[in-house]
This record gives C-alpha cells, sequence and structure tokens, in this order.
C-alpha cells in the first residue's frame, strides 16, 4: 500500500508540474490578449499556448462537434418553437458576446424525459408504490449477511449519492432560477419524481446482470446488462455495441466531470475566500489527490466505508443551513411556491415562456441526479442481495433526495432572499453563496467546506465508475500482458490521480465541457437498452410483490 501511495504521489508530482509550467516565450502583448478577452486560445499559435490551453485548444473541436448532437433542438428544426430569448418589450436578448441569447430544447434532455416517462407508466409509478418499501431496504430491515455482495444497502445508496448530491445542487439549481425564474423549481422536482423510476430499472438491471470473480470482486453496470441482457434477448452484436460506447464514455466522464471539474471547482471557492492562494492550484490538486488515493486504492469497501460517512455530514451541513433559512421565511413559504406555480405555468417572455422553463428544470434535474445515464447501476451493483429487484426500489431515493429534497430546499433559499433575480449577474455557486450570506455572512466558509466534501464524495465514486469502465475494455488485455488484471486497476487509478492535478491546476474548459456531454451521451447507450429490457423488469416485479405478501421474503430485523 505505502509503495503504490508513494508511486502515485511521485508521478501526480511530475504531471502536475509539466501540466503547469507557462511557455516562457509568451510575451506581454500575449497576455495582455488572453486576460482582456481580446482573443482566446483558439486565435494564438501554439507556441504562444501554455499546455493547458494547448490541451483546451485541441478539445475545442470536439466539444463543439458533441454538442451539436447533444444539444440538437428538434422542436426548433421543425418550426415548432422560436428559441430566440425576448425581453418584455419584444427585443432580442443578447450574450455578453453580442450573440443571441436562446433557450433550447436539446435532444439529450428529451431523450432522458421519454425514458423517464416510459418507465414511470410501464412500472405503474413504483417511485410512490414502492416509497415506504425502499425506506425499509436502506434501514437494513431485510438484509441477509449471507447474500452475496460487498456493500450494504445503505453503502450503496450513500456511494451513489457522493456521485450524484453536490456541486448540481449548489450550482446547477442557480444556474435554472437565474435563467428560468423560480417556476424551473416546479420541473425539477418533476424530473426528479419520473428520474426514480430510471434509477428503479437501470439499478435492478446492475445486480442482475453483474459479475462476481473469484476474490468476490463485483463488476456491474450498464456495460454487463447492454452486453448480457441485449443477447438474451437475441440482439447480441446491439448489446456488444452499446456496452462497448457506455464504457468508453463512462470513462471520459469520470476523468472529467468527475474528477477535473470537481477539482477545479472545489479550489475554485477556496480562491474566492483566499485570493492569495490563487496560483498554487497544483500543490492543492496533490494534496486532493493522495487524499483521494488512499480511498480509492481500497476498492468499493473503502469507497463505502467513507462515503456512508461523509455523505450524511455533507448533507447535513447543507440541509441544516437552508432549514434554518426556511424556518426564518416560513410565513413566505404560501407566497414562494406560489412564484413557483406562476412561474412554471405562466413564465413570461422574459424568461423564455413555459417550454423554455420546463426544459432548463429537466436539464439542469438531469445533471443533478443522472437518472437514466447508468453511472449509478455500477455502485449498486456491489450490493449484498440475492435479489435485484431490492437494489432498484433502494436507488429510487437517490433522485427523491437529491432533486425532490436538496434541489428544492437551494430554490428556495434563492427566492426567499430574492437572489433569483440575480440583479449582479453572479453565475452557478456564486449566487448560491449570496443568497446564503445574506442571512449568514459566515456562510461562504461553510459552503466552501460542503464544496470540497462534495466535489471529494464525487471524485471517489466516480473512480470506481470510470475503473469498471476501464476494467470491462481492457481489464482482459492487462491480464494477458501481465498475468495480473490488478495491473489495469493501478494504470487506471494513477490516470485518475494525475487529472486530479491537471483539474486543481488548469483551466481546462473545453476538456471538462467535453467531459461533461461525456456524461450525458452515457444516457443514449443506456436508455435503448433499459427501454428493450423493461417487460423483463415488469416481470421481475410482479414477481417479487407476490413473494413479499407471501412472506417468502423475510424480515431479519
Amino acid at each position: 500500500m505505502i509503495k503504490n501511495l508513494v508511486l502515485i504521489f511521485l508521478l501526480i508530482s511530475s504531471v502536475s508540474v509539466f501540466a503547469t509550467v507557462p511557455n516562457v516565450e509568451k510575451d506581454a502583448d500575449t497576455l495582455f490578449i488572453l486576460s482582456e478577452g481580446i482573443a482566446t486560445s483558439a486565435d494564438l499559435p501554439d507556441g504562444d499556448l501554455t499546455l493547458s490551453q494547448r490541451i483546451d485548444k485541441a478539445f475545442t473541436p470536439i466539444v463543439d462537434g458533441l454538442g451539436i448532437v447533444l444539444f440538437w433542438d428538434p422542436f426548433a428544426a421543425l418550426g415548432v418553437h422560436d428559441p430566440i430569448l425576448y425581453d418584455e418589450q419584444g427585443k432580442v436578448i443578447l450574450n455578453t458576446d453580442g450573440t443571441k441569447k436562446e433557450s433550447k430544447i436539446p435532444l439529450v434532455v428529451i431523450w432522458l424525459i421519454f425514458g423517464a416517462l416510459t418507465f414511470t407508466i410501464a412500472l405503474r409509478f413504483i417511485s410512490f408504490k414502492g416509497f415506504k418499501h425502499a425506506i425499509l431496504l436502506v434501514r437494513g430491515v431485510y438484509d441477509n449477511p449471507n447474500h452475496k455482495g460487498e456493500v450494504s444497502h445503505f453503502q450503496a445508496l450513500t456511494t451513489a449519492l457522493s456521485a450524484t448530491v453536490g456541486l448540481g445542487n449548489i450550482a446547477g439549481v442557480a444556474v435554472a432560477i437565474s435563467i428560468g425564474g423560480p417556476g424551473a423549481t416546479f420541473w425539477m422536482i418533476i424530473a426528479g419524481l419520473l428520474g426514480m423510476s430510471s434509477k428503479f430499472v437501470e439499478c435492478t438491471l446492475g445486480v442482475k446482470y453483474r459479475q462476481i470473480d473469484k476474490y468476490g470482486v463485483v463488476s456491474g453496470g450498464p456495460m454487463y446488462y447492454l452486453r448480457d441482457g441485449l443477447k438474451k434477448k437475441n440482439l447480441k452484436w446491439l448489446g456488444i455495441i452499446l456496452s462497448f460506447v457506455f464504457a468508453i464514455l463512462v470513462i471520459g466522464g469520470s476523468l472529467g466531470g468527475g474528477n477535473m471539474f470537481q477539482a477545479n471547482q472545489a479550489f475554485s471557492q477556496l480562491t474566492y475566500l483566499v485570493p492569495s492562494i490563487e496560483n498554487y492550484g497544483m500543490w492543492f490538486g496533490v494534496i486532493l489527490a493522495i487524499l483521494v488515493g488512499f480511498v480509492i486504492i481500497g476498492g468499493i469497501k473503502s469507497i463505502a466505508r467513507v462515503t456512508d460517512k461523509i455523505v450524511p455530514i455533507m448533507a447535513a451541513i447543507y440541509v441544516i443551513a437552508a432549514t434554518i433559512i426556511i424556518a426564518m421565511n416560513i410565513q413566505h413559504t404560501g407566497t414562494a411556491f406560489g412564484l413557483i406555480f406562476d412561474g412554471a405555468f405562466g413564465a413570461d417572455a422574459l424568461k423564455g415562456g413555459i417550454i423554455g422553463v420546463l426544459i432548463v428544470g429537466f436539464q439542469r434535474a438531469a445533471f443533478s441526479n443522472e437518472a437514466g445515464v447508468g453511472s449509478a447501476a455500477i455502485a449498486h451493483s456491489a450490493v449484498k442481495t440475492n435479489t435485484p429487484i431490492t437494489e432498484g426500489f433502494v436507488s429510487l431515493l437517490e433522485p427523491f433526495v437529491d432533486t425532490v429534497v436538496i434541489c428544492t430546499m437551494t430554490a428556495l433559499v434563492l427566492i426567499y432572499t430574492g437572489t433569483y433575480e440575480n440583479p449582479m449577474g453572479y453565475e452557478g455557486a456564486q449566487l448560491t453563496s449570496l443568497a446564503f450570506s445574506k442571512v449568514f455572512s459566515w456562510f461562504p466558509y461553510v459552503l466552501m467546506v460542503a464544496i470540497f466534501l462534495f466535489a471529494f464524495s464525487t471524485m471517489i465514486s466516480w473512480s470506481y465508475y470510470g475503473l469498471k469502465g476501464f476494467d470491462y475494455l481492457l481489464g482482459n488485455i492487462f491480464e494477458k500482458i501481465f498475468g495480473n488484471r490488478q495491473v489495469a486497476k493501478y494504470t487506471y487509478f494513477v490516470i485518475f490521480l494525475c487529472f486530479i492535478v491537471i483539474g486543481a491546476a488548469s483551466n481546462l474548459g473545453a476538456v471538462i465541457d467535453f467531459s461533461d456531454m461525456m456524461i450525458l451521451a452515457m444516457a443514449f447507450p443506456n436508455i435503448i437498452g433499459l427501454l428493450i429490457l423493461t417487460p423483463e423488469i415488469k416481470r421481475d416485479l410482479a414477481d417479487y410483490w407476490v413473494k413479499l405478501k407471501s412472506g417468502e421474503i423475510k424480515r431479519y430485523k
């Protein structure tokens, strides 16, 4: 263990130094035009760019190409709605760069909504019918210690929650409210309730088609149920293709959205409070990478032991503060929900109309709870159970906690404090921080702790997701070459830890955008498989209800 961590530290240090050393030939004019926004890295010759800017420049065309597909607006293409936003006088609203402000209906969000609606109807609103039973399962009432797996129902839930509860709840809600007004909150709640059914299906399948090796190590998730589940349906080649694509996407998502973005935003919030450390991003990344390394080297059991402590703590810090503000303004609750309801169904032209508010609410909820993306199924696959459907029940609590509870509390704080109008033009976490600081002047420091914990827990969970994708694609190859499959594991971890340093030390906008898009893109292969396999889940669910009512499924507490 010590040797591995020393090796990782040396590799991280070498990569971090390489990633943050600027080009010594950069002259004052180049620095000026970049700092003043006169030109971007794409406008400058490669010889005038730092390594960070070169990477950003290389990824920009890839991001643009992926964005064309993921955020293509079919309704605008068909002329069903006008994506251009207008103010109350009917004038076109412009962005800061002079371009027209738009409210698109992205293809990927439509796909997620379609999947969630289909699963909710097909399973007869399981998110409501199964809620009470899900609570009992998380409490361990039905936990059988003899079942195969690596973690408890509660630990599987907290591991998956640690990857979803995070910056989306703090920054994402602020973005939704500032763009769509209070009405976006209503659609975020609806998206969370519908997403519960998506989580139910994907996590049940994750356990059902998981693989357990001779050492008891579990591998599961969309890669396996896409491949093996579709093979049972005589769709072998479709399953192979979809599982391969998903594995590539989950690796990219883990290194970017689940890693670099988290490290970058954690350091950004720290420098917001302590500007003097602005040039020490590399060292922040090294320290963070070492802390993450101590946890992830131990595998899912170690990750679960940490997340089942961190998640409740970080959620408690944030929720308690929000609850206090809500309690202080309880007399305005009717007014707040009136703004939410009116905004959802009577949005003014300034906010882009009902469709615009609906879409921004669904989009931010999708970014936050990841329902339909398939990532959580990887964590839930490691649960100790011989009854896959039980983990489906447990997983449906995730969107409820993440979106219906925490995101709604953030929205209420923004509305109560009046900061949702955002007259100063703040973005993301800064707007949320401003809202809390209006009641508690010291809260930005507490928020810094919460953001750090959110980022830390998200990284350790996504390291597990990316590892399973990496092992699925390259595990057998590494085993044949080195005679030990563990080499693949440690190779991926070294790469992952190095990217933490790069993320904290750099401003890799295009790389992070690319990785976030890869996370959303995971929904395409995943939901195709889920739609095909839903009838199988319906039969398993009906059989489970029968066994539960007959007493065949026993309580242990």
